[in-house]
């Protein structure tokens, strides 16, 4: 049996197939199926759900970051596996595994694996690589394809060229190392769709650039005998009004937070309430329970915010873990939550108009963005860094207005809804959820 790739294209949906000829090709000769998200519908808890078929309940990945009560710290975007409870389909899958930049990747019991990884020098500088275990894979996908192009994966520069390089490392992979199952994560589409929504002509240039990036790779499948399966884990939808969640908790007295040389940083130890922003889902965390039905009424005030879920209600949306908020807000359609906590931009923190994923204490939409004078400032940062002086790469806006697509809340359209494509027609339903896909991928694999 030849390999079963699975490609994540992260934000395909029935309105971006029309334009994604190869994509479709895969469903050709299989078929194609409505694919039923979790909540929430963001990447770090549904490849979970995927990977384990269990909800955020079970595996405990309630988000792309949460606040670590035994740490007393927001975190976003760890990339440890044993974060993800529960047992993951190559645990259960006789055959190698290549996993390509599906998250939680570093630790994972696979036989290969690649995902992001920037070098930090200690002198502050940060450089774009990758982390692959085993070690040598590094040096034989750099010297075939080039470094991995990090600063093309995310940020206002994110672009198809991250894109590109995944899927031709996934190529070399099944040429040079054929494993049984090959996982490989697609994001491009995810970054236009965010800056520019899901329904003009930037999203539908986003998709012809993903399928034209992807057909080389489908072809080699089809030409090797390789079973495909296409995902996607959520919808992208338009939004245009970002809900400032932490400044009205921090209005009501709940919210604090410290100064160091005139920034303002969030403080969880002392704060009575605060949100973890995550696109449409937050994460309110309320340190004594007297507070809930004051911090509750904030929330439900809060123009933008259709629901309020608590102790009584997360269950019915598989989120009831202890990670999760006590609280846990959701965005109306056209809606997505800020991180921001400061009432002053002068008293932002200097990581807020900067890349800053693993520093800023919720997920911050604006990386995608350059602010009015971004690019300038950008050039001459890199002037900087060239002459090998300290730099401030000062770039992404604090003004949240330019962001026009979001995700999180489940699906409210079939048009925005995710989608599912599989090589093999014996496996075809109308719907798949998320938590069957490891189960499809184990019935693809023992061949039924």
């Amino acid at each position: 049996m030849m390999a079963l790739v699975v490609l994540n294209v992260v934000g395909l949906t029935p309105r971006l197939l029309p334009h994604m000829p190869a994509v479709r090709s895969v469903a050709d000769h299989g078929f194609s199926a409505a694919l039923e998200t979790v909540f929430p519908a963001v990447t770090c808890s549904v490849q979970s759900s995927m990977l384990t078929g269990l909800l955020p309940r079970d595996h405990g990945i309630v988000g792309n970051g949460w606040y670590f009560r035994d740490l007393g710290e927001v975190f976003l975007w760890r990339q440890h596996n044993t974060l993800v409870q529960g047992s993951k389909v190559w645990d259960e899958l006789s055959g190698t595994v290549a996993n390509l930049c599906w998250w939680y990747a570093m630790g994972a019991r696979v036989d290969w694996t690649v995902t992001p990884r920037p070098i930090y020098y200690a002198d502050g500088r940060k450089e774009p690589d990758c982390y692959t275990y085993p070690a040598e894979l590094h040096d034989d996908l750099v010297s075939r394809i080039g470094d991995f192009p990090l600063f093309t994966y995310w940020g206002p520069t994110a672009s198809i060229a991250s894109s590109r390089w995944i899927i031709a490392a996934a190529g070399r992979m099944l040429l040079r190392h054929t494993p049984d199952l090959l996982l490989a994560y697609v994001p491009h589409l995810d970054y236009d769709l965010q800056r520019f929504g899901p329904g003009g002509g930037e999203a539908v240039s986003a998709a012809a650039q993903v399928d034209t990036a992807l057909r080389p790779l489908i072809e080699l499948c089809r030409e090797r005998g390789d079973q495909v399966l296409v995902v996607s884990e959520y919808g992208i939808t338009g939004v245009s009004r970002p809900v400032n969640v932490n400044r009205a908790l921090r209005r009501a007295g709940l919210l604090h937070v410290h100064t160091q040389d005139g920034m303002e940083y969030l403080d969880p130890w002392t704060s009575r309430a605060f949100a973890v922003a995550d696109h449409q889902v937050a994460h309110v965390y309320v340190r004594d329970p007297v507070d809930l039905e004051r911090t509750r009424a904030v929330l439900a005030e809060l123009p933008g915010v259709d629901l309020v879920l608590d102790a009584e209600t997360k269950p019915a949306f598989g989120i009831d873990h202890e990670r999760a908020g006590d609280l846990v807000a959701v965005a109306e359609p056209d809606s997505w939550f800020t991180y921001y906590y400061w009432l002053d931009d002068a008293h932002a923190p200097d990581f807020a108009r900067a890349v800053e994923i693993h520093r800023k204490p919720g997920y911050d939409p604006a990386e995608l963005l350059f602010a009015p004078g971004g690019k300038l400032r950008a050039a001459k940062a890199l002037l900087r860094k060239k002459t090998g002086m300290r730099y401030l790469m000062d770039v992404v806006p604090v003004d949240p207005s330019g962001v026009r697509g979001s995700h999180g809340r489940l699906p409210d359209t079939e048009a925005d809804s995710p989608v599912l494509l599989c090589s093999d027609p014996s496996m075809a339903a109308e719907k798949y959820a998320a938590t069957d896909v490891k189960q499809l991928i184990l019935r693809l694999r023992r061949g039924g």
